[in-house]
């Protein structure tokens, strides 16, 4: 079989190029460039972030595995439709006082879509597309579905990143790391002799400034209570999210948390942990997955957050384009532009972006 690696230039991808080639595969290796090279960015960025003017380091590095397999190598040059498609919406998000998830659009729009596709145009021939994503990737012959599955590995499951995936590009997938740890993973690279096996893993999406990609000129507006007073001033709302309690400057009895936005009045509503909490949510630009949807109430797990550990929940539909989700115990810091991901036995039942807690 002819399997497209995306490689990163990290442990995980190298891997996989590892692996597929001692099965016998002819392995292909390819990396997405989405630099965008007139990004304004200041301060010490590090180069273990997946957006970085340091990309050419993971491309070198990536070239150099390529070169040791005897594999093909290609740079896939997809900026252009990152810019569009992440970066755009990072910004519109962050504008409206929403906290965006750069890596979901990722996944669903780029690494998966655009990066195949741009392969494809260029004449480079494949059966599938494998990376070294941290998931299971299941057929489920009674449903005739693709599912996606949380890895074995809890602590690096990627999962959560993968939810958006529609069926055709689930078809076409590889992701044969889901059923390892990382330990195990660090193991075989060192067995397989992998100059990168020691590499730290890629930490976020943008290590620096994020107002180097909003590009905002400062707003001053108040941070307020929830009752209207007034406690101090701040430079834009686009500098905090909800649940934030680090880097407000105000002093108070106990720590200050951020718990919205009054995008109308520029103001920064905050309180303390308690009033953190929401007994539930709104989403809607829904993707389902292992199932085509709801038209009943049904029971599940949930994650808000990629770190969280799945917490039950009832879903409601309340149309075809939204859901109401009822946390079985409040969780704390539901952000509007997140993603809720919906889960049965570690199987993606689907989920949606986050519009409003409750």
């Amino acid at each position: 079989m002819k399997i497209l690696v995306g490689m990163s230039g990290g442990v995980d991808s190298s891997v996989v190029a590892c692996m597929l080639k001692k099965q016998g595969h002819e392995v292909i290796g390819a990396t997405m460039s989405i630099w965008d090279k007139n990004t304004k960015f200041s301060g010490n960025i590090q180069a273990d972030s997946c957006f970085s003017p340091h990309e050419e380091q993971d491309i070198a590095a990536a070239r150099e595995i390529c070169r040791s397999l005897d594999i093909p190598y290609y740079i896939i040059d997809c900026s252009e439709r990152y810019k569009q498609m992440v970066l755009e919406n990072f910004k519109n998000e962050y504008k409206s006082g929403r906290t965006p998830n750069p890596c979901v659009m990722c996944n669903s729009y780029i690494k998966f879509n655009a990066l195949p596709e741009e392969a494809a145009k260029q004449g480079i021939e494949f059966d599938k597309f494998a990376t070294g994503h941290y998931a299971q990737i299941l057929f489920n012959g009674q449903t005739e579905r693709y599912e996606i599955k949380r890895g074995v590995d809890r602590t690096k499951d990627q999962s959560y990143f993968l939810y958006r995936l529609n069926q055709q590009q689930l078809s076409k997938i590889l992701m044969p790391l889901g059923a390892y740890t990382k330990k195990q993973v660090r193991a075989m690279a060192n067995e397989f002799g992998l100059s990168v096996s020691d590499k730290p893993d890629s930490q976020d999406f943008y290590s620096g400034d994020i107002n180097d990609i909003l590009q905002n000129e400062p707003q001053i507006g108040n941070f307020v209570t929830t009752d209207g007073r007034v406690l101090g001033h701040h430079q834009g709302i686009w500098n905090y999210t909800i649940g934030q309690r680090r880097g407000m400057g105000i002093a108070a009895e106990r720590p200050l948390y951020v718990l919205g936005f009054n995008r109308d009045k520029n103001e920064v509503i905050v309180g303390f942990e308690e009033e953190c909490q929401n007994a539930g949510l709104i989403a809607d630009n829904l993707n389902w997955s292992a199932i085509s949807g709801i038209t009943e109430p049904i029971e599940c797990e949930a994650k808000i957050r990629s770190s969280q550990q799945p917490t039950t929940v009832r879903v409601i539909p309340l149309d075809a384009k939204r859901i109401e989700v009822k946390f079985f115990a409040p969780q704390k810091a539901v952000a509007p532009g997140q993603s809720v991901v919906l889960y049965q036995n570690d199987i993606i039942l689907g989920g949606g972006i986050i519009r409003q807690s409750l």
